[in-house]
């Protein structure tokens, strides 16, 4: 490969992390991450066509990759270096190491294209394109417990391929934005084929036409309104875990809010009380107990728990009449690799910062909603909302089904970063391939509301402390996606891709 290309891929894949979140709006642009994966295909096509076999193109779609998956979470740095004390060039080379190793998978797929591609036509190769990068991005999502952040499906919570998410699911939806782009960065390498832009015409235009075929339900599907009190804390990350400062302000603000407030569900962030409950003041949690054992109200309070020496969880209890003895428990089920797991034979990493870490238990899966005022309420904590096929595990009996979605994270580890940005659009694309409601409770932000069609309705200002009022709607009625990876999980989705993988490699081989 020219060294001339390298900064070609380089810039193509900044375009892609861009597109997550644009760093000077929040927003995410899929029309950006479109001519991303396009002018990605166009090079990889400029590769196969002087017959460099797979080695080029497996180089560049892993300096794509690479420079995407840096650009995207980049902030993790932050987390590393101001709040553990990492010394920043290590910290620097552990976000490098982290997006250059998870890019390998597309520097994989761009390898099997280049392999490919060359004896297939030009409708073939787009399909080949969507089935590899598809399979990359599923990889990357389930390996080593799985780091999704960033897929390319996240891009499009708004526009024209925003209507596949209730019936493919993000990574379904990243399949048809791959196909779209390869459409159109293979027509400009080959202007003959002339059916491509019609066929990426298509793939944008199809959603619509899902439209008709399945609808949210309408007034129908309601299942009333719910008052919800959203708790947005603020402390500061470096003051959260300190005795005297920001342990002292938490269970102080929190403590009052959770006793004036009169909205119906109040919910703090993750962690929002920093201390096991034998730790916390004496009568703490039974005061809250006591509050909400009367009455139409009823809360969530995101605690650490203690089940015997040594075994910690990331939980939330849930408090309301006739839970004051026994309270509602959810505990953390995907947890995250060095915060809340330490894999083997990493400890000597983590144990380089200055970081409160711990080994937790994992929950079950799927766990019982919290079942208040006629609203099934599904709970996740932190980046739980990323996997999808997971919170669709409790979406397999329609009678039992959450009515809404509630998401607590404490994203303060990374700063006023676009990791808030990100992580909205995250949450909005569940809200979309589900139909239901989000409600966000988090320390910094982003504390929202997100309605059943993904549009964000309620937002308190990032970094503040505040209470988030509103009124939603729960609903009702099963998503084609909710209905298969319920049963299926993302199988579907591998078989699919795998298959077209095969054929892909029986049509080469036929034809030799």
């Amino acid at each position: 490969m020219r060294a001339r290309r390298l900064p070609a891929y380089a810039l193509a894949g900044l375009a892609q992390a861009a597109s997550m979140a644009w760093p000077w709006g929040g927003e995410p642009l899929w029309w950006l991450q479109l001519l991303s994966l396009a002018a990605l295909t166009a090079l990889l096509d400029g590769e196969q066509r002087q017959a460099s076999g797979w080695r080029r193109p497996a180089l560049g779609a892993w300096v794509f990759a690479t420079t995407w998956l840096c650009g995207t979470f980049w902030w993790l740095f932050i987390s590393m270096n101001t709040y553990g004390g990492l010394p920043a060039p290590l910290a620097a080379l552990a976000v490098l190491f982290l997006g250059g190793g998870l890019a390998i998978y597309y520097g994989v797929a761009g390898g099997l294209w280049g392999w490919l591609a060359p004896r297939l036509s030009a409708g073939s190769r787009v399909l080949l394109f969507a089935a590899v990068w598809t399979l990359a991005e599923l990889v990357r999502g389930s390996l080593f417990t799985g780091f999704p952040w960033g897929a390319g499906g996240y891009a499009h919570v708004d526009g024209p391929l925003a209507g596949y998410a209730p019936w493919l699911g993000v990574y379904g939806l990243g399949a048809a934005a791959a196909a779209s782009a390869a459409c159109v960065g293979l027509w400009t390498r080959q202007r003959r084929t002339g059916m491509l832009p019609l066929a990426a015409a298509v793939l944008l235009a199809l959603p619509s036409g899902l439209g008709f075929m399945h609808s949210d339900g309408g007034p129908g599907a309601s299942t009333g309104r719910l008052s919800v009190a959203l708790l947005q804390g603020n402390i500061p990350q470096d003051e959260k875990f300190v005795p005297g400062s920001g342990i002292d302000t938490a269970l102080r603000w929190y403590g009052e809010q959770l006793q004036k407030n009169r909205a119906a569900l109040v919910v703090t962030p993750e962690t929002a009380l920093p201390l096991l409950p034998r730790q916390l003041p004496e009568g703490y949690l039974s005061a809250i107990a006591a509050r909400y054992s009367q009455g139409g109200q009823a809360a969530i309070v995101g605690v650490p728990m203690e089940d015997g020496p040594g075994r910690y969880a990331n939980s939330l209890l849930g408090f309301g009449p006739g839970l004051a003895e026994r309270p509602y428990r959810y505990d953390k089920h995907h947890l995250v690799p060095f915060g809340e797991f330490i894999p083997f034979g990493f400890r000597w990493f983590t144990d380089m910062m200055n970081i409160p870490l711990a080994d937790f238990g994992r929950g079950g899966l799927p766990q019982r909603s919290f079942d208040w005022q006629g609203q099934r309420i599904a709970p996740n904590i932190c980046y739980e909302d990323l996997f999808g096929d997971e919170i669709g595990a409790g979406f397999r009996d329609a009678a039992t089904a959450p009515t809404m979605l509630l998401n607590v994270s404490n994203i303060a580890w990374f700063g006023d970063t676009v990791a808030i940005d990100q992580h909205r659009a995250i949450s909005r694309m569940r809200a979309l391939e589900f139909e239901r409601p989000m409600l966000r409770a988090t320390n910094t932000g982003a504390t929202v509301v997100i309605d059943h069609r993904g549009r964000v309705t309620h937002e308190l200002p990032r970094l503040t402390r505040g209470v988030l009022e509103a009124e939603v709607e729960g609903r009702t009625g099963i998503t084609p996606f909710a209905w298969w990876v319920s049963r299926f999980g993302l199988a579907p989705l591998w078989l699919l891709s795998l298959a077209v993988l095969a054929f892909s490699v029986w049509r080469v081989r036929k034809r030799r």
